[in-house]
């Protein structure tokens, strides 16, 4: 229902209502309506979010293989397998553990209590208990506690800016809307959960609970799903991928062995179960933990504030910005910006006077709260340490009359007016010439065009006898105007600018008006300014037309949440990865759609830091293109780590592949495999998550959303360098005596091959050895503590009776050497020829 539209005798007679309220008995009203709160939703139990981290594909195949190690009686096997799939999920509950709090945050936003009439008797009842129909009283202080449609309005002024995003408080009134407008635009409604500002009001209840604009909000929240992150959907892949591979494996060695070799089932079962344990990476979770984890760590120093690690990397994959533009993008104050003036100094006196703010001149206008608008002209003559005079009269500002005057002594016998209001209303009253009239009228219209609120000052002086009345004001010195907008912050602007040169769309949604919205666009370096699409447009187009629309429009005006959601829902559909930032309630089911949900830690409401996966703890755009430059360089770290982990997983599987291909007893035994897999976890692994960016980091477009982890050229540097690392390794262990000594051997070259390609990782085409490796400490911490713990493994008695090691003499030492830097020396020369046939193919190309 429009009751916007409808006028306030046609409201109450909808709900059987009067002026004088409903009677004592509205239970029935309460029966039908139901109670003034929002409805919960069905909160997900912390022991479902707990198991919901063991149902990863590949831990379902290591919690399988573990229990076929202990019914087969290889308890202690099964136990250090199960005691890492325990640890991994454990660390991922830890770490990803998010609440869903934004309901609570909603419903915080509701006043506890309210006053309307009954009977024509003022009761204080609770919010819960009101009912369509009740007749509510507003004053100043109150929170709104339902929708309202004005009945009678005393100078009433609502903050509307948890549902608009608009810092500027709205004047109300009671008159009926003709045509169909926003919810901004319904200046004979108040909503629940803003705040009066000034004035008072009687209200009839139009809406209660969900049916409010802000219960639609808290529905609008509830049935959005949370998206998942690229990175997320890539490990899945991944996932997959190491799991057919697994599974195609594990079939042709099944096949292949029993019908060659005739093997017995237990031995091809212990082989299977060994095979599943080398090729699963199971401390790769752990690591790109980790990795995320110093990501949100460096983020936090620049006030980045992460709330869900895989929001790190998704970061880095943005393809559009979606802002809010009050708050965001803007200073959310009100500035002037520019004025024109007969006499500047009489203007600057009407600004500093003709106002209710400021008091005594000891008082501060930084410490002075109220009006956005006299804040402005007060900050914009604070400078100029101008005296206050006495007010001995004033005509409060009125949305009917348009203006405000206040009264001053002058001389013995003057007193002087000083008037601000609507240029065209103290035009009309001003003495002047047309030709004078028209060239203010164009000025204060060049001003409008670009967005700003114009204001124009008059001045009058009237003999001392006379008081200060409407009918004063004719004939009056037109002294000026002055154009004021919330300016866009200067970091905001080159913020846009250095997210468009990483290819990045910058797009901004507002409740504002066009015109206001336009300016600000144009003046932030928004590319598509020419058109500015508002709600009720939107409201026109269907998704699949919007979904086309919103590539070529960069500037969305009178936006409501649905409005805000639909366009990220748009961008979504077009295969975009989407940031959205904001910081009213508005935007809250916005920003749980969009990939990456932006919130404003300082001027952002509860609902929306909640709702958010990143809150920028300085309200400064700028961040997040510094975070987004974290989060590229933590997905290339991450990449590299991948690419690492990988061939050291395939090189042990093959280990066991080799062994049944040629019939010989499995040359590692799952314990072994494990600790290569620990050792390397502990040391090596997180040693790439400390790299630094790379020079064109800013400088690249966006990775497509679809780009997995692993392409071709990735695969094939997999198999090559697992190649590399096993079979000399394999072969030399076999010219050696003893189970103990070759697995020694082969543990030793394995362990010392994952070192150097840890190196070659550093960088995937350019030379390993530069000089950003000196940057990296944490790349020579790992290598001196796997060398710690290896040695230790091969040399000391205790370790040696636990994996099943003998220690090695200078010989054989040289033999593991040797093989190591042969695999250094094939990947950089692999690498070399790589990226001069990626420059020759990028030359043809372009010609």
């Amino acid at each position: 229902m429009k009751w916007y539209q409808l006028t306030t005798q046609q409201v109450l007679q909808k709900f059987n209502s009067t002026p004088a309220g409903l009677t004592k008995n509205r239970q029935q009203q309460l029966a039908k309506y139901g109670e003034n709160k929002i409805a919960e939703s069905k909160q997900v139990k912390p022991w479902q979010k707990f198991l919901k981290h063991f149902t990863d594909l590949l831990m379902l195949v290591l919690l399988f293989a573990a229990i076929l190690k202990f019914v087969t009686g290889d308890y202690v096997e099964g136990s250090i397998i199960l005691l890492v799939v325990v640890v991994n999920g454990f660390v991922g509950y830890w770490q990803e553990r998010k609440a869903e709090e934004s309901l609570d945050g909603l419903k915080q936003m509701m006043s506890q209590e309210a006053v309307v009439l009954i009977d024509g008797q003022k009761e204080t009842i609770a919010t819960t208990s009101i009912v369509p129909g009740d007749i509510v009283y507003l004053k100043a202080g109150d929170v709104v506690p339902a929708d309202l449609r004005l009945v009678e309005v005393h100078e009433l002024v609502v903050e509307e800016a948890i549902l608009t995003g608009e810092s500027e408080a709205v004047e109300k009134n009671e008159d009926a809307i003709s045509q169909e407008v926003m919810a901004g635009d319904q200046k004979n409604m108040v909503f629940s959960g803003t705040l009066v500002q000034a004035g008072s009001a009687l209200a009839v209840a139009v809406a209660t609970g969900n049916d409010t604009e802000i219960g639609k909000i808290n529905q609008a929240l509830q049935s959005v799903t949370g998206t998942t992150t690229p990175l997320v959907r890539k490990m899945h892949q991944l996932n997959k991928q190491i799991f057919r591979g697994i599974m195609v494996l594990i079939l042709f060695l099944v096949f292949f062995t029993t019908l060659l070799y005739g093997m017995e089932m237990n031995i091809l079962f212990s082989a299977m179960i060994a095979l599943i344990v080398a090729m699963i990476p199971e401390g790769l979770p752990a690591v790109l933990t980790m990795i995320l984890s110093l990501g949100v760590k460096e983020m936090a120093e620049e006030n980045a504030i992460i709330k869900s690690m895989p929001s790190v990397e998704t970061l880095g994959s943005m393809t559009v910005i979606c802002s809010d533009k009050t708050g965001t993008l803007t200073k959310n104050e009100m500035t002037v910006v520019k004025t024109s003036s007969n006499d500047e100094s009489l203007l600057m006196e009407i600004m500093n006077n003709c106002q209710d703010l400021k008091l005594q001149d000891d008082q501060a206008v930084a410490q002075l709260k109220g009006n956005p608008t006299e804040l402005a002209l007060l900050q914009y003559v604070a400078a100029e340490n101008l005296t206050l005079k006495k007010q001995i009269g004033k005509l409060p500002f009125s949305s009917s009359y348009k203006y405000m005057a206040t009264l001053h002594p002058f001389s013995a016998t003057e007193n002087i007016v000083f008037v601000k209001g609507a240029p065209e209303v103290l035009l009309a009253k001003a003495q002047l010439p047309q030709a004078d009239v028209t060239a203010w009228q164009k000025k204060a219209s060049k001003l409008a065009k670009k967005g700003q609120r114009v204001l124009a000052f008059a001045a009058k002086k009237i003999d001392a006898q006379i008081e200060l009345t409407h009918e004063v004001l004719t004939k009056l010195d037109f002294v000026g105007i002055a154009g004021i907008i919330d300016p866009p912050k200067e970091s905001a602007i080159r913020a846009v600018k250095e997210t468009q040169a990483a290819k990045i769309t910058v797009k901004m949604i507002t409740g504002d008006h066009k015109d206001t919205a336009q300016a600000i666009g144009k003046e932030i370096g928004l590319k598509h300014t020419d058109q500015v699409l508002e709600g009720i447009e939107i409201d026109q187009l269907t998704d699949e037309q919007l979904a086309q629309v919103v590539t070529k429009v960069d500037v969305f005006a009178r936006t409501t949440p649905n409005h805000k959601l639909r366009i990220v829902t748009a961008l979504q559909n077009n295969g975009e990865v989407v940031g959205m930032t904001g910081d009213g309630v508005n935007d809250a089911p916005a920003l749980k759609k969009a990939d990456i949900g932006i919130a404003m830690g300082i001027k952002g409401s509860e609902v929306t830091k909640q709702a958010a996966d990143m809150v920028l703890a300085d309200d400064n755009f700028h961040t997040i293109a510094k975070a987004v430059k974290e989060g590229r360089r933590i997905f290339d770290n991450l990449k590299k780590t991948i690419n690492f982990f990988l061939p050291s997983a395939l090189s042990q599987g093959l280990i066991v592949v080799i062994a049944l291909l040629l019939n010989q007893p499995l040359p590692l035994t799952p314990v072994q495999i494990l600790w290569v897999n620990m050792v390397t976890t502990i040391t090596l692994s997180y040693a790439l998550g400390f790299e630094k960016a790379s020079k064109d980091t800013m400088n690249r477009p966006p990775r497509a959303a679809n780009e997995g982890i692993l392409n071709g050229y990735s695969l094939f540097r997999i198999v090559y360098v697992s190649c590399v690392i096993v079979l000399p390794a394999y072969f030399i262990a076999l010219q050696f005596e003893g189970t103990a000594l070759q697995q020694t051997i082969l543990l030793q070259t394995i362990v010392m091959s994952q070192a150097v390609y840890m190196l070659n990782c550093r960088e995937l085409l350019n030379p390993a050895i530069n000089k950003s490796m000196l940057q990296n400490k944490a790349l020579f911490i790992s290598l001196a503590l796997l060398l710690v713990l290896q040695t230790t493994v091969v040399f000391a008695p205790f370790a040696q009776n636990l994996i099943g090691t003998t220690s090695l003499n200078l010989t054989q030492q040289l033999l593991v050497l040797t093989n190591v830097a042969v695999l250094f020396g094939i990947v950089e020369i692999e690498k070399w020829l790589t990226r001069r046939w990626v420059k020759s193919f990028a030359v043809q190309d372009v010609s």
